[in-house]
């Protein structure tokens, strides 16, 4: 064979780059060479092994990231009280890499598979030991390994202050503490409240804070199937909770933990400053800041609830809809004027990732924009080394880059929505959108004899068909790989989204240009205003009122179309549905065998998608099952109220025992979880015990001198359900006349009551519960001496809601 015969396989000439293969004689061990083709040049002969390993080697981080989040997954979900892992982590590495040298060497097919099989093996323990090291709670000078109580505490301020309607909320990292009058060196996050009725000034990033009193560790969910607010603190490293009033504390300094990332926050609020000069409309306002900068602290709960209604809750977070749009503005203004000057992909790609960063120091440095900034980071240094068809891969290498620096990234519902979102728009956009070729349809339908308008008219209609399906095509993409989240977390689903996004993502596409615009302009106008006189100013200040104007208007514009969607398509919004992990990973799981099924055609993954399309109903049922004969009676934690539950199946009837009607929050957060989580079917909620279906009655004194006047101003409320004996005491008890037998006593509103008193009215076998309306100070004084008494007692504020289901079932 001639050395010199040309190649012309574009994959035979890849491959001999890559060094798998010279032009050498067929091997008899290997199968490895060069072969005549019938009627062709000469052509590389491959076995197919070969062929599997060329394909997964262009896209390796394909492979190794999936491991590492295995692996971080695993730890987080059983790893508490594993041993240190990193000798483990560095021992597989090794042998990997011994294992892999010797494949490469002498290459065969099962060694090359055993070194790829250690390898990611020896990622996936890399993950979980990254995860166990960034765990601040295993450090010996953590607040969680102190045995004494903290009497003060010195921290600072490390996170923005988030605006509630009556508390600001921001993170402290720990310093030092006093324990037992000494001071010590600890370490250790606490998420602090503090009011703002005092009119204080929210906390400031870099603060440094004295703090008397000792924080509480964080309190898991309280209510069935309410959220796990204590394990998302966890994730962030936070594991104590503290209110902190006005006279706790005092500010003792100021010493920002990164100087870049405080500089970063002073930015961002001068430029929200410049949006409250001139934008006048307060909600128009706050979803300027909200879509530019990331500062939601003024939407108001309606705005936000309009956005979730309709999915375009994205439209308010500065993630990678912003960074992608700055990107994909400056790519087109450099490609116009600058791109066929030499070198213009590898200088374009470092004004890009200038631009983008400077973007992502002005908003503050949140994490949603540092997400955006690395992917695309990533995707521009990507492209400039011409490697632009692999931005999977490329997004692989992002996010593998994102959980080295912190692993729990992983359990972020943002960092989660952001890469399935792109993902799902780089692989499944370009073939919903061949499904329809709009502009070849208007085209065939142009003629020559028709006039130019009219021809005009056809490209311009095709061209407008064209955009629009684009645009569907990739809000149908995003949604297919985000929907699974969107019901787990969200418990949720907006039919809407896509008539609320194909209006609504471009004109808040173009606002956030009009933002950007006026805010560089304002920048440049004080420059140049520095060196003129205060008229000219004035005149100049013109421009930024216009350009301010057109903003607001197209602010405006797009809320009312969200507001509109939700008034015309009441009932678009699929709510409280209820769908647990493991289903989640099911509904992937069939998402990912149908496209693979859809890729390859090969009945195996589609028998795949089958299984675990049956294995997914047939969770659903077992879970109808297993819900449908429970029958449980429960009182809730909720803050300063008395309510209780009764539940048969998934029928549930409330009863607001303080006869006060339940707000909206106390609602949405404290009940509809659980509600959800068991697939309640219009639940009953009372406003005190009058037209409620359990049988109830109040208790009579016989020794009263009005027993009618009486029976209306008991303290003493006796109800029966379901073979369950309750009471419910909330003030003074009286002597009884005769004992009355209970299994449940629910004590509110710090009745007066002594162990003796309770003993005699209702026996001593009755289980006593503190609801939320009793102070802390009188559950303190109180349990004990019931416990003495021979009564057993539950505080609901700190144990979370009481639960009974009735004898027999």
């Amino acid at each position: 064979m001639p050395s010199s015969a040309p190649c012309r396989s574009t994959s035979a000439t890849a491959s001999k780059r890559r060094g798998i293969c010279s032009r050498k004689p067929i091997s008899s061990t290997t199968g490895c060479g060069w072969r005549r083709a019938p009627g062709l040049s000469w052509r590389l002969n491959l076995p197919s092994h070969y062929f599997r390993m060329i394909t997964w080697a262009t896209f390796p981080f394909l492979r190794y990231t999936p491991a590492l989040i295995l692996g971080i997954v695993a730890y987080m979900v059983l790893g508490e009280s594993w041993p240190p892992l990193w000798p483990g982590a560095l021992g597989l590495a090794a042998a990997s890499a011994a294992l892999l040298a010797g494949a490469v060497r002498r290459p065969h097919p099962a060694a090359t598979d055993a070194a790829g099989l250690l390898a990611l093996l020896a990622v996936a323990v890399l993950g979980a030991a990254l995860a166990q090291r960034a765990t601040e709670s295993r450090r010996p000078d953590h607040l969680a390994q102190l045995g004494a109580p903290v009497e003060m505490y010195r921290a600072v301020v490390d996170d923005y202050a988030v605006v509630r309607p009556a508390t600001y909320a921001t993170t402290l990292r720990v310093q030092a503490v006093r324990v037992a009058g000494r001071w010590r060196t600890a370490t250790g996050g606490i998420r602090v409240s503090v009011p703002r009725a005092g009119g204080g000034a929210p906390p400031r990033y870099g603060e440094v804070w004295l703090v008397r009193g000792h924080p509480d560790a964080s309190k898991g969910p309280l209510n069935p199937g309410e959220f796990d607010y204590r394990r998302y603190l966890a994730f962030h490293q936070v594991y104590h909770q503290q209110f902190v009033h006005p006279d706790q504390y005092r500010v003792v300094g100021m010493a920002p933990p990164n100087y870049l990332v405080a500089i970063s926050m002073r930015a961002a609020k001068q430029l929200d400053g410049v949006f409250r000069h001139y934008v006048k409309a307060k909600r128009e306002y706050a979803l300027a800041s909200a879509l530019v900068l990331g500062i939601k602290d003024d939407v108001d709960a309606d705005t936000k609830q309009a956005y979730a209604a309709t999915g375009t809750t994205h439209i308010m977070a500065v993630s990678g809809l912003q960074v992608g749009l700055l990107f994909g503005a400056l790519t087109w203004l450099l490609r116009l004027g600058f791109g066929r000057v030499r070198g213009f992909r590898y200088w374009s790609a470092g004004v890009g990732l200038a631009v983008i960063w400077a973007y992502a120091f002005l908003t503050g440095l949140s994490p949603s924009v540092l997400r955006a900034a690395v992917m695309f980071s990533f995707v521009i240094v990507g492209r400039a080394a011409g490697r632009q068809d692999g931005i999977i891969n490329t997004l692989a290498v992002a996010a593998f880059c994102l959980l080295l620096y912190d692993p729990f990234l992983v359990a972020d519902v943002g960092f989660q929505l952001s890469f399935l979102a792109v993902l799902s728009i780089v692989y499944l956009q370009p073939r919903i959108a061949r499904w329809v070729d709009a502009q070849a349809y208007f085209a065939g339908r142009q003629r020559p004899w028709q006039p130019r308008p009219v021809q005009a008219a056809w490209r311009g209609a095709g061209w407008a068909a064209e955009a629009v399906w684009q645009a569907t095509a990739l809000s149908l993409a995003a949604q297919v790989a985000t929907f699974p989240l969107g019901l787990y977390y969200f418990h949720q689903f907006p039919l809407s989204f896509l008539f609320s996004n194909l209006v609504a993502v471009p004109i808040s596409s173009a606002a956030v240009y009009v933002g950007l615009a006026l805010l560089a302009m304002k920048g440049v106008l004080a420059v140049i205003g520095l060196a003129l006189p205060a008229a000219a100013n004035a005149a100049l200040d013109l421009l930024p009122q216009a350009v301010a104007w057109v903003f607001e208007w197209m602010i405006w514009a797009f809320n009312e179309y969200i507001g509109w969607i939700g008034r015309v398509l009441p009932g678009a919004l699929v709510r409280e549905i209820h769908v647990t992990a493991g289903q989640t990973v099911l509904v992937f799981g069939l998402l990912g065998a149908w496209l693979v099924w859809q890729r390859t055609r090969r009945l195996a993954w589609l028998g795949a998608a089958a299984s675990v399309a049956v294995a997914l109903a047939g969770s659903r049922v077992a879970e109808a099952r297993a819900g449908a004969p429970l029958e449980e009676f429960v009182v809730y934690s909720i803050p300063r109220r008395s309510v209780v539950g009764f539940w048969q199946g998934p029928t549930a009837e409330f009863v607001a025992v303080d006869s006060l009607p339940l707000s909206e929050t106390e609602r949405t957060y404290r009940l509809l979880p659980g509600l959800i989580q068991r697939g309640a079917r219009a639940p009953a909620c009372r406003v005190g015990w009058r037209g409620a279906a359990v049988p109830n009655r109040r208790l009579a004194d016989a020794d009263s001198a009005n027993p009618k006047f009486y029976l209306q101003t008991s303290p003493v409320v006796l109800a029966r359900w379901r073979g369950l004996r309750l009471g419910f005491v909330s003030g003074r008890l009286a002597p009884a006349a005769r004992p009355t037998p209970l299994d449940v006593l629910v004590l509110r509103r710090n009745a007066r009551v002594t162990p003796g008193a309770l003993a005699a009215a209702f026996g001593p076998q009755a289980q006593v519960v503190f609801d939320s309306s009793c102070k802390s100070w009188y559950v303190a004084r109180h349990d004990s001496a019931l416990r003495a008494q021979g009564f057993r007692t539950w505080d609901v504020a700190a144990q979370g809601a009481f639960r009974l289901r009735p004898p027999g079932r």
